[in-house]
């Protein structure tokens, strides 16, 4: 008698992803890991395409690898040899996977590793120990602080673990383990899918999912992030700390929306809909229509005549709606700015004081 196929386990690779805090000891060590993973990356790669351009000859995984030997014994790059082989070694396997797949015509051509944006290391069987639910990472000698919002299938046996940092600033673990998948039992019932405007989803059986709306509760404070991230210099410290803002702000909305649709919550945090914070934002009264908030930024650098309404002089007031005296280059006399008026103009003296 043949058995069915769908009655058949089938043996499938899964990740499981979980965050964990590391220590200031543990976050040196992996951003350096990560900064030699990009380097490695990026030799390899401009090897790889001078070598096609010049030569026309393809280089291969062993040669790239044993170029990375050649590399750690040179003076420029023997920092190499502070960090993990492994990691390295895995950035040359998955450079030939992705020219794999670009000889293939599956993917585009490999692209260098950016310094912002690739924050990563994969660590194999041989560069990590897995044991009572502590996970120990190779040149480290605490464990990392993992937490296991869910328990690995019983009998997994992680075969590689991938270290990342997303652009928010959380750092991530991933498991990779081999596992069985058993068939569900087939059913008869069945029942219609439609993604609706005031709900998020509408069953054909009548039942209807509510949509979260955790975008528009972030609205106002990712306008505010994304403006302040405008107004900074590239490449200055201060555009850094914006960019790092604006992130947090999308992970604090993405999150809750994916935890709320898939129905996963960590131990120990609550619903979104429960969340105290939550309740206030919702009872946030709209804006008028056609008003718009602006910045502090904005507001000083609006018209002269609106600010300079307010400042009280000797003469008295100056009345709101008169265009406001042109203030040219002025010299201070005993810490009091003296106003050059134009022609026809009264003497109008200043109240600020230094």
């Amino acid at each position: 008698m043949t058995a069915n196929v769908f009655d058949m386990k089938k043996m499938v690779k899964r990740a499981y992803k979980y965050r964990f805090y590391p220590a200031l000891e543990q976050v040196a060590e992996l951003s350096w890991t990560f900064g030699c993973v990009r380097k490695v990356w990026n030799l390899a790669l401009e090897a790889r395409t001078t070598a096609w351009h010049q030569r026309h000859e393809h280089v291969s995984y062993l040669q790239s690898s044993a170029m990375l030997t050649q590399w750690k014994h040179s003076d420029d790059l023997g920092y190499l040899n502070e960090v993990s082989s492994v990691p390295l070694q895995q950035a040359l396997r998955h450079l030939q996977s992705a020219y794999a797949r670009f000889w293939q015509k599956q993917a585009r051509y490999p692209r260098y590793k950016s310094r912002k944006k690739s924050r990563s290391a994969a660590y194999t069987r041989s560069a990590f120990r897995y044991r009572d639910g502590q996970l120990h990472l190779a040149k480290m000698t605490a464990p990392l602080a993992v937490v296991w919002s869910r328990p690995l299938p019983d009998g997994a046996e992680p075969s590689t673990v991938t270290v990342s940092r997303d652009p928010a600033g959380r750092w991530f673990v991933s498991l990779l383990c081999q596992c069985a998948v058993e068939p569900h039992p087939a059913s008869a019932t069945v029942v219609g899918i439609d993604a609706g405007i005031t709900s998020l989803v509408t069953l054909s059986t009548g039942d209807k999912i509510a949509n979260p709306r955790h975008e528009p509760r972030d609205r106002d404070r990712l306008a505010r992030a994304q403006r302040r991230l405008a107004r900074t210099r590239k490449g200055s410290a201060n555009r850094d700390k914006a960019r790092l803002k604006v992130a947090r702000v999308h992970a604090r909305t993405l999150v809750p929306l994916v935890q709320d649709l898939l129905g996963v919550r960590a131990p120990g945090i609550e619903p979104a809909a429960r969340r105290p914070r939550v309740g206030m934002r919702a009872l946030r009264y709209p804006a008028r229509p056609g008003h718009q908030r602006r910045s502090q930024h904005q507001s000083r650098r609006a018209g002269g005549a609106c600010l300079r309404s307010r400042h009280k002089t000797r003469a008295g007031a100056i009345p709101v709606g008169q265009p406001a005296v042109k203030q040219e280059p002025r010299r201070v006399t005993a810490g009091i700015p003296v106003l050059q008026l134009q022609a026809g103009e009264k003497s109008i003296r200043s109240t600020y004081r230094p």
